[in-house]
C-alpha cells in the first residue's frame, strides 16, 4: 500500500503543483520594468533549498534553521543509468542548522539530525532516532560589495561524527547513522546580479569534497551485513557541486532552484560472518557498493515575512543518476536569523 500510496503518480502530483505554483509567481513579474534597479535592502531572502551561503553572519548574530522532509523512494538507478521501478517506501526526518558569529568573518555552528525509516516490505524504525551530527566552521575570504565585482566567498570544514545508530541492528529501519567520520571541506561563493527588468537574482555555487573514516561492524549494519558478521566497511570519498539561483519576485517572494552534482566513490565491506551455535554456514563477506553518480533538481517558493525570517517550501528530484536510489523529497523549512 506505501508503495501506491508515495510512489511516481504523488511525486508527478508534487512536482507539477510546485511547477505551477512557480510559473503562477514568475507571472507575477510580466512585464513589470522598473526605472531603476532593485535595491538589495529591497529583497528578502531564506537562501534556496540545498545551497548554503557563502556570507557569514554578523558578529553575536545567530542563524536557526529547522528543515523537515520526506524522502520517498519508488525506483533506482541501475549501473547502466536506468530507472528501475521499485516498491515505494519513504523515510521520516529533520534536520535544524545552529550557526552563530564568532566574528564577522567566522561562523561555527552544528546540524543535528533525526530521523523515521518506514521501508519497503520491512518493520519500520521502532521510534524516531537521532542521526549523525556535523560541526561546522566557516571563514569568509571576501564578501560582496555593491559597485564590486568580487562575489562572497567562504572556506567552510565540516566534521560529521557518528552519533547515529548503525550496527548491532534488531531490525534495518533502526539504522539512522553511518558510523563514520567524515570530513568535508568546501568553497562556498555566493554573488548578485541584476536583470534586465531590475529584479536581483541571487547566484550560489558551492563545492565541497568529503573524506569518511572505515568503520568497525558487527551484526546486522546498516551495510547490509548479517547477523554474525564481524569486519569494516570502508566508504567511497564524495564530490558534490551545487549551482542555485534564486530570483526576486517581490520583496516577499522568491523563487528558487538548485542543480546539484554529486560523485561517491565504491563503499567497501569485509570481513568475517560467524557459524549460528552448533552449526555450519559461516565465512567470508565482502561487498561493493560500486561508485554512484547522481543529478539531482531542488525547486523552492520562498516567502519572507522580514529580513530576518522566512520558509521555504521546495521539494528535491532525481532527473539520473548510477547506482543510486530514485527518490523525490518534499521539504518544508523555516529560516530565522537573530
Amino acid at each position: 500500500m506505501r508503495g501506491e500510496r508515495y510512489g511516481t503518480a504523488r511525486a508527478a502530483r508534487i512536482a507539477h503543483g510546485l511547477a505551477g505554483a512557480l510559473t503562477v509567481l514568475a507571472g507575477a513579474v510580466a512585464g513589470a520594468v522598473h526605472a531603476r534597479d532593485q535595491s538589495r535592502e529591497d529583497a528578502w531572502w531564506t537562501g534556496p533549498m540545498l545551497a548554503p551561503s557563502a556570507a557569514t553572519l554578523p558578529s553575536g548574530h545567530m542563524l536557526i534553521e529547522p528543515y523537515l522532509f520526506d524522502v520517498m523512494s519508488d525506483g533506482r538507478f541501475d549501473a547502466n543509468g536506468t530507472r528501475q521501478p521499485a516498491p515505494g517506501e519513504h523515510d521520516i526526518g529533520s534536520l535544524t542548522y545552529m550557526l552563530y558569529g564568532v566574528t564577522d568573518r567566522v561562523t561555527v555552528g552544528m546540524i543535528p539530525r533525526f530521523v523515521f525509516n518506514e521501508p519497503a516490505g520491512a518493520a519500520n524504525s521502532s521510534h524516531p532516532g537521532v542521526g549523525d551530527l556535523t560541526l561546522q566552521a566557516g571563514f569568509g575570504v571576501t564578501r560582496f560589495e555593491d559597485g564590486h565585482r568580487t562575489p562572497a566567498i567562504a572556506v567552510v570544514l565540516d566534521e560529521t561524527l557518528p552519533t547515529g545508530r548503525y550496527q548491532r541492528l534488531s531490525r534495518a529501519s533502526d539504522g539512522f547513522g553511518g558510523g563514520a567520520y567524515t570530513t568535508a571541506l568546501s568553497v562556498y561563493s555566493q554573488d548578485y546580479l541584476w536583470m534586465p527588468n531590475g529584479r536581483i537574482l541571487r547566484v550560489r555555487l558551492d563545492l565541497t569534497y568529503s573524506l569518511s573514516s572505515s568503520v568497525g561492524l558487527h551484526d546486522a549494519s546498516v551495510y547490509g551485513t548479517p547477523v554474525g558478521f564481524s569486519g569494516r566497511a570502508y566508504p567511497g570519498n564524495s564530490f558534490t557541486a551545487d549551482a542555485a539561483a534564486e530570483y526576486s519576485v517581490t520583496r516577499n517572494w522568491v523563487l528558487a532552484l538548485d542543480v546539484v552534482y554529486e560523485h561517491q566513490g565504491d563503499t567497501l565491506v569485509r570481513g568475517e560472518v560467524a557459524p549460528p551455535a552448533g552449526g555450519s554456514g559461516g565465512g567470508r563477506f565482502s561487498a561493493d557498493s560500486a561508485s554512484l553518480y547522481a543529478l539531482q533538481l531542488a525547486p523552492a517558493i520562498e516567502y519572507n515575512f522580514s529580513s530576518r525570517i522566512g520558509v521555504l517550501l521546495g521539494v528535491r528530484l532525481f532527473a539520473a543518476g548510477r547506482n543510486t536510489t530514485s527518490s523525490v523529497t518534499p521539504a518544508l523549512a523555516l529560516n530565522m536569523v537573530y
